[in-house]
């Protein structure tokens, strides 16, 4: 590869039509957390990197920039590509993971001019009760800024209360939902402590509701399309003898393999990993049956049929995020649901 200025390489920071060409000039710094990590310049490529590049806000990788990028990202495509329709995403790491991975909105960014609200590593009970200044209830705010335009809402909020970790505490939300590993138990069911389980649900379902009801509320958009998502079908690591994913940015068992472990479930044999899969897969099931009871009760509301579309481990990232590619597949079950909702098919 040929060797870049720094301020080429500032440059390419900012343009998300050139991150894989950001990502080939950049080392990865692991932070305390998966989504703490730093992205600097790779000493190799880039020339004339200051001396003070520890204090280089723009190399600071995270919500921040992304949130940046992608908001220019939608200006840009709102006076020079007016003909693409109009979506406003408050969610997860589905919707936005920091630069080091096209997740489902930079899929999607080829066909829809999109506002994206969203933040690795947020909550159901952030994104509908927090303060303002932590992005509490934004959705509302911008809606209404774009209620002329926007063709439908995504919302991805319910991982990181099952399948993730709580961003303040960083502990993970699988911990409290499962049981101790008992070899008499032969139930998949009996794994899961069916009290944690219900209360999750029914304050995903609360803020969810919310959401919806925050929604139609507001006049213009008693119609509007309202899409969510219950994740995919998840690989705990490890789940073969040499399973491949080390990611970069966190732990191989960063969510779901390490509270496994702290619960004592075995992996010594591929029957004892596929036992740990089973246990995510239902929990997955569960919360998409919350979804489509969702879905029933209130008009317009989609939900996204995400399971098996990364259907094998190298699909994956990392425990619970995608590749490009793996993404790529899933997003292509958005684009037949935002089809069929604004075309009314």
């Amino acid at each position: 590869m040929d060797k870049i200025s720094y301020d080429t390489y500032v440059s390419l920071s900012a343009d998300r039509n050139r991150r894989k060409e950001f990502r080939a000039y950049s080392n990865v710094i692991p932070g305390e957390s998966a989504f703490d990590f730093r992205v600097v310049p790779n000493p190799d490529l880039v020339v004339d990197i200051p001396d003070d590049i520890e204090l280089e806000n723009a190399m600071q990788a995270g919500n921040g920039i992304e949130r940046t990028a992608r908001r220019l990202a939608f200006n840009l495509d709102r006076i020079f590509n007016r003909k693409k329709p109009v979506l406003v995403a408050e969610g997860d790491s589905w919707f936005q993971f920091p630069i080091l991975i096209d997740e489902i909105l930079d899929h999607l960014s080829d066909t829809f001019a999109i506002l994206s609200l969203a933040a690795a590593g947020d909550t159901a009970e952030n994104i509908v009760d927090g303060p303002e200044q932590s992005g509490g209830r934004e959705y509302m705010i911008n809606l209404r800024k774009q209620k002329e335009h926007v063709r439908a809402f995504l919302f991805s909020a319910a991982g990181n209360d099952i399948i993730g970790e709580d961003p303040q505490t960083g502990k993970s939300a699988l911990f409290d939902i499962i049981n101790d590993f008992d070899p008499a138990r032969t139930d998949i069911d009996e794994h899961i402590n069916a009290v944690v389980l219900q209360e999750r649900l029914t304050s995903l379902r609360d803020a969810y509701t919310r959401v919806i009801t925050d929604v139609r509320a507001e006049p213009g958009l008693e119609t509007l399309p309202i899409i969510v998502h219950g994740y995919d079908y998840t690989f705990p690591y490890p789940h073969f003898e040499n399973d491949p994913r080390n990611p970069i940015h966190a732990a191989n068992n960063e969510w779901l393999g390490q509270p496994l472990d702290q619960r004592n479930f075995p992996t010594a044999t591929q029957a004892q990993r596929d036992l740990r899969r089973n246990i995510v897969i239902r929990l997955i099931d569960q919360l998409y049956d919350m979804l489509d009871d969702l879905a029933q009760t209130h008009n317009d509301v989609v939900v996204v049929d995400c399971r098996g579309a990364m259907s094998e481990v190298t699909d994956w990232a990392d425990e619970i995020h995608g590749t490009d590619e793996g993404f790529a597949k899933v997003t292509q079950r958005f684009r037949v649901a935002l089809n069929g909702a604004l075309t009314g098919g």
